[in-house]
């Protein structure tokens, strides 16, 4: 049933910006996300990437994050925003976590392809390494439709030697009990949910941080 839900969440439009966590060391991780990484409906501090800021601190992790998220972003839009913010904060990492608006807008899965694809390249010729953040589609958008949508990512990860977290909601959207960890309008994780979308996200990015 979330599933459903959530791909209605990335178009609420909320307004959006970079936030950065205090400056260390020399790497910095960029996020360009939508909604699911902006904060939608928390309190300033407790999604995913405030509590991703406060992992590295604790794991002594000498890393500066930004976040420049937007809710209601698409490929498209992380396309035409990353040249500025990769000339602006010279990341050495970038999480990618965009694609279930362009499913929600009936965008052709080849320009999301396409677009996945030049983030990437355009992150990795900045000198950054990438990991992506797979979705899955939910059944009512037809079998062959979600698994071509979430091999996607697996596809433009393998291409261009990237990482992958396959499913960034997993144990979230595919809980037994996943309403409880979702907000009132049953799209967007509560604060209780984070935590579970940063240890999804954390196994893959800490390789890359080695």
């Amino acid at each position: 049933m979330y599933r459903r839900h959530f791909i209605a969440t990335s178009l609420l439009a909320s307004v959006g910006g970079v936030t950065h966590a205090t400056t260390a060391g020399g790497r910095t991780i960029l996020v360009l996300g939508d909604s699911l990484s902006a904060e939608y409906g928390l309190k300033r501090g407790s999604g995913w990437v405030a509590l991703l800021e406060q992992r590295l601190q604790a794991s002594k992790i000498s890393a500066s994050v930004v976040n420049a998220s937007i809710s209601g972003d698409t490929t498209s839009g992380g396309v035409s925003r990353l040249g500025a913010l990769l000339a602006q904060h010279k990341p050495s990492h970038v999480i990618i976590e965009l694609g279930a608006n362009d499913a929600l807008r009936g965008l052709p899965l080849e320009l999301t392809r396409d677009n996945l694809k030049q983030m990437t390249r355009m992150a990795q010729k900045a000198g950054a390494r990438v990991l992506l953040l797979g979705m899955q589609m939910p059944p009512n958008y037809g079998r062959d439709y979600s698994e071509r949508f979430s091999a996607m990512f697996a596809e433009v990860t393998k291409a261009d030697k990237a990482a992958l977290v396959p499913f960034f909601l997993k144990g979230v959207a595919d809980a037994s009990d996943s309403m409880r960890l979702f907000q009132a309008d049953r799209i967007h994780p509560t604060a209780q949910a984070h935590p579970q979308l940063l240890d999804n996200v954390w196994p893959e990015l800490q390789k890359l941080l080695k």
